[in-house]
């Protein structure tokens, strides 16, 4: 296995742990963590009904928490580890941090699946609609990732939105 596959394993497991923090306090199982040139810049996770703010999605805490211990809204060279497939916002958000990766476990089919209100539009077809640059990697320890969704399935106190 090549160094960045084990890095890139390494740096999703970190935000599947950062997921499972979240669901442990009531939230929604998404996490996710910002990397630039292999040192972690931070992880977040998903704190919507914590702060009953809808756009508190863990891509978003992510890209707000790099953007401040970085000081720039330019967080080209980073990448952002996502344990599921960007909604279109966190999507955007990404492509307007200028972040140059994207690396996702799960499918927005399967947060669908779930029982999440997901916008059924890949990341990969919103690169192409939007001519973004940025690599999007589609996958990565998938199951691992899932496992976080059936995790969060079993809670009495599971909401979706």
């Amino acid at each position: 296995m090549k160094t960045d596959n084990l890095n890139d394993n390494k740096f999703m497991r970190l935000a599947i742990k950062k997921a499972g923090q979240g669901v442990r306090k009531g939230q929604s199982p998404f996490g996710a963590c910002i990397v630039k040139k292999g040192k972690i810049i931070c992880c977040a996770h998903n704190i919507v009904w914590g702060s009953t703010d809808i756009t508190a999605h863990a891509e978003i805490n992510a890209i707000r928490s790099a953007c401040r211990i970085l000081r720039t809204v330019d967080l080209s060279g980073c990448a952002i580890y996502s344990t599921c497939e960007p909604c279109p916002m966190c999507f955007s958000a990404c492509h307007w941090a200028g972040l140059s990766r994207i690396v996702y476990g799960a499918s927005i089919e399967d947060a669908k699946k779930a029982g999440f209100s997901e916008l059924r539009i890949s990341n990969s077809k919103m690169k192409k609609l939007g001519h973004s640059r940025m690599a999007i990697t589609g996958g990565l320890l998938r199951e691992e990732n899932i496992r976080l969704l059936k995790l969060w399935s079993k809670r009495k106190d599971k909401r979706v939105y």
